[in-house]
């Protein structure tokens, strides 16, 4: 059954039509359906360690993903409203134009997102207000049937989940909205209107890929059906050249142009056409893990952003901003460390081999502030995700999900991993390029 009453999807982290809740029901719903997406100012600031919350990288993805969102969103009659400004301010004024009686949107836990959500709906008394959960592979519905807490310990998380939860189908979108609103022009912003400049183009970069579900589901599928790398996934996972070594969905992921469900599902479709084995198995048991960092903030709340992590732990930090530096720049007595920190520079991506060696040298090496290596990651990494960045960095400084001592060899493990040095060499010799 449908109402005359009008409709608006605010777009936060869920930026595709594929499997998204909030669009099939407001399509289900409502004769006239229109979208919004902010650009939040607050995004783009400097954090309390001094970096740019969202820098080039992942601003471009991000723009690059809304481009393509309108255009999608365009093919089934709805309009995709784009502002650079402060939800709180842009949507109500919106809702009112538009005669709007219900918001949908994707729902969002950590603080500051659900500041922004509070002052929101403080201003929207009498808008219904309907938010989904549509960024996990276990919904919240299901996963607190199963548990009435979430354990901190993911082998017990997993071992639960695996025995009784299933992955829900697909929500269809198998409708077009029955009237919109195509008056209301707005304009994508640049990176120049976002305060940035457009990144420099790096031909090593193992991250070739633009924004958006589109390529997003390209990825997926060349991936799956079209090279068969999933096959291969455990054996190749701690790779570090190259676009192939690992299934670099993370960036979709991320900003939720890409669903964990319809991952899944074309993986057991992908099992049922060639075989599943432990590199099928290890993509989903990798999205458990997404899921599990995103449970823990849901039970943890702010001590996620804390010094002292879950477990209330003080950790022996020597403050110096010349190690700070060092690591940033690649230019510590790591040569392992310096060639992943230089491609996290150069490209916005890391692997997540290098990802924890140059955590723990951070933390463990030059004895500092684990949360300003997460503040880094936040601002340059293409694939941020709060929940799973905060969630590994705290594991990593010993402060997370782990009791044992997570310290790193990263000696050991670039002859482990890089015996040939064909990574350090591809990224401390820049004048090859």
């Amino acid at each position: 059954m449908t109402s005359r009453n009008n409709a608006i999807i605010w777009f936060r982290n869920d930026l595709r039509i594929h499997d998204n809740e909030s669009l099939t029901n407001a399509i289900n719903h409502h004769n006239n359906v229109i979208a919004v997406y902010c650009f939040d100012p607050r995004h783009f600031e400097k954090t309390t360690f001094g970096f740019q919350k969202t820098a080039n990288f992942r601003a471009k993805f991000l723009v690059e993903t809304v481009t393509a969102l309108k255009k999608e969103l365009e093919q089934i009659n709805i309009n995709l409203v784009v502002h650079l400004g402060y939800p709180e301010v842009i949507i109500p004024k919106l809702i009112e134009k538009q005669e709007s009686t219900t918001l949908y949107f994707q729902k969002e836990w950590t603080a500051e997102e659900q500041d922004v959500e509070d002052k929101l709906l403080a201003l929207l008394p009498k808008v219904k207000s309907v938010k989904s959960y549509q960024q996990f592979l276990f919904h919240p519905d299901q996963v607190f049937n199963i548990m009435d807490a979430v354990p901190d310990s993911f082998s017990s998380f997993r071992k639960k989940i695996e025995k009784k939860a299933t992955v829900s189908q697909l929500t269809d979108l198998n409708l077009t909205a029955k009237a919109t609103n195509f008056d209301i022009q707005t304009t994508i912003p640049t990176l120049e209107d976002l305060g940035l400049e457009l990144p420099e183009k790096e031909i090593r970069t193992a991250v070739p890929f633009n924004g958006g579900e589109a390529s997003g589901l390209n990825r997926l599928h060349y991936y799956l059906f079209e090279s068969k790398k999933a096959s291969y996934y455990k054996k190749t996972r701690n790779g570090l050249v190259g676009q192939d070594y690992s299934t670099k969905f993370s960036p979709w992921l991320a900003n939720g142009s890409l669903s964990a469900k319809k991952i899944y599902h074309e993986i057991k479709s992908y099992e049922r056409k060639f075989g599943a084995n432990t590199s099928t198995y290890w993509i989903v048991f990798e999205l458990l893990w997404r899921d599990f960092f995103k449970y823990m903030s849901l039970k943890h709340k702010n001590l996620f952003f804390r010094k002292t992590g879950i477990q209330n732990k003080t950790l022996h930090i020597i403050q110096s901003q010349e190690k700070i530096n060092d690591w940033i720049q690649g230019t510590t007595t790591d040569d392992f460390v310096n060639a992943n920190m230089i491609e996290l520079k150069r490209t916005g991506w890391m692997s997540n081999r290098g990802r924890q060696n140059v955590a723990s040298y951070l933390v463990h090496d030059l004895k500092q502030d684990w949360r300003i290596g997460a503040s880094y990651f936040e601002s340059l990494l293409l694939d941020y995700d709060v929940h799973s960045n905060y969630g590994n960095w705290m594991y990593v400084a010993g402060v997370g999900n782990n009791k044992r001592d997570s310290k790193f060899n990263t000696k050991t493990q670039a002859e482990n991993y890089d015996s040939n040095h064909k990574f350090r060499k591809l990224w401390l010799t820049p004048t090859l390029f």
